[in-house]
């Protein structure tokens, strides 16, 4: 219960912090978080809202990646599990305290997409000087990757271009 109520402070934080740098207050580029093995930046300008998951209802004959939908804030959202979609459905196994600690992302609403993402953990705000090093997408990556960057700490970290995924048509087409 204890990791539950971290988790909500944990999300409540970031929430304000990611509405304040998108008035300003915080320079800040990026939301970090983690989903399956990888590391992944969104755009503060192309996120959303916050989510803890819960109360996803499957939908019968879609994509793997495809979780279900979910009622957020009284709207009906798309969630999608970001580990799976990235590796063209690859099911990516989780334990119930783990989905339990695993929050949604939804897009930015002038995105006009109800969908949200679900991710693993939410790793901060970062902002540019948090990188060494910063690279084009490598060859083959999908559109909606965007630039390659390594932390202080080594780490790496994939930019998605949450735009050019809510145009993509295999994102959009979640029938099996």
């Amino acid at each position: 219960m204890a990791n539950r109520e971290a988790l909500r402070e944990l999300q409540t934080r970031l929430a304000s912090r990611l509405q304040a740098a998108k008035t300003g207050a915080i320079a800040a580029s990026w939301l970090a978080v983690s989903a399956g093995d990888a590391n992944y930046l969104f755009p503060l300008v192309q996120a959303g809202e916050i989510f803890p998951l819960a109360n996803v209802h499957a939908v019968p004959y879609c994509r793997p990646w495809f979780m279900g939908v979910t009622n957020l804030r009284g709207g009906l959202f798309g969630v999608v599990d970001l580990a799976s979609f990235v590796t063209d459905g690859a099911l990516h196994t989780r334990t119930e305290q783990s989905l339990a600690e695993s929050s949604v992302l939804t897009f930015n609403a002038a995105l006009e997409l109800n969908c949200a993402l679900m991710v693993d953990a939410l790793a901060g705000l970062r902002k540019r000087d948090a990188f060494v090093s910063e690279a084009a997408p490598r060859e083959g990556s999908p559109a909606y990757f965007g630039n390659w960057f390594t932390d202080l700490n080594g780490v790496g970290w994939q930019e998605i271009n949450l735009q050019s995924l809510s145009q993509l048509s295999e994102f959009l087409s979640i029938g099996a």
